[in-house]
């Protein structure tokens, strides 16, 4: 099996560690395209993968194909590789799997893929992965296109759980994913610099803060997913009466914490639908 990359920035290059990470491939059996040279060297230097300056090359020698470049440029890029696709298509005709692209990028519905792409035979997966994916952490909301058999379903999981767990969505639940897991981990960055910075002013070395405000959080979230409470029931387990935390608690409530995080995810919601 061979994967290729359009775009090897950081997304693309954590999915390609995951991937080779894992041994699903090797590095020989990947190839990258990037219009930055030096982005193509620092892919070829950190992982070893085969890099080309050419779009086309990268779909005439992979079964898979990433599109890890910004929405912004989706459309110069499938324009550069649409007749490519269509030849590859016409030379594996009944192979498996034929040609599958795996598309990263918010807004880019899987029927403006088939439409852009306009070839009938075409396999999509939309994704919407997220920063974490970088330390191996990443969450991945998955939707499936036309064309794909259960084998396909399968492989395209087997590459999106190689950087961090991928879930399958209705692809209509997808600009909710964008606020939930792809926009999020800035949500859960700022908390962590505001809980520093309160540990700063009361006196803890940066450093330090930054330290037992990041742990908090991660074993908070390891909390949730390993045992299965909800997070009210692990809230509650925190609060003693009339002690520090319900103190703390309160005074999140009264300035609107949930409800600004609330606002927050529907206008991003909003935005990615709007994109």
């Amino acid at each position: 099996m061979k994967i290729g990359f359009i775009g090897c920035g950081n997304m693309g290059k954590a999915i390609m560690a995951g991937i080779l990470a894992k041994g699903l491939a090797s590095k020989d059996e990947i190839i990258a395209s990037d219009v930055s040279e030096a982005a193509r060297n620092a892919c070829n230097e950190q992982y070893g993968v085969n890099i080309t300056d050419d779009n086309r090359t990268v779909v005439k020698e992979s079964d898979i194909v990433f599109l890890a470049v910004k929405p912004t440029y989706y459309e110069d890029v499938i324009t550069d590789i649409r007749k490519t696709v269509s030849e590859v298509l016409s030379q594996r005709e009944g192979l498996s799997p034929g040609l599958m692209f795996i598309s990263i990028a918010p807004g880019k519905t899987i029927s403006w893929l088939d439409k852009n792409i306009g070839d009938e035979r075409i396999k999509i997966v939309r994704t919407m992965p997220n920063t974490p994916a970088l330390v191996g952490e990443g969450i991945t909301g998955v939707a499936f296109g036309k064309n794909l058999d259960h084998e396909d379903k399968e492989l395209a999981l087997k590459l999106l759980n190689s950087f961090g767990k991928a879930e399958v969505v209705k692809e209509n639940l997808m600009d909710v994913v964008t606020s939930v897991s792809g926009s999020s981990p800035a949500y859960v960055f700022m908390f962590i610099e505001a809980m520093a910075d309160a540990a700063v002013a009361d006196g803890m070395p940066r450093a330090q803060a930054y330290t037992f405000a990041a742990q908090a959080v991660l074993g908070s979230a390891k909390m949730v997913l390993e045992t299965g409470k909800h997070p009210g029931e692990l809230k509650d387990m925190v609060c003693s009466p009339g002690g520090t935390t319900i103190e703390a608690v309160r005074v999140l409530e009264a300035k609107g914490m949930r409800s600004a995080v609330f606002e927050a995810m529907k206008a991003c919601t909003k935005k990615s639908r709007e994109s």
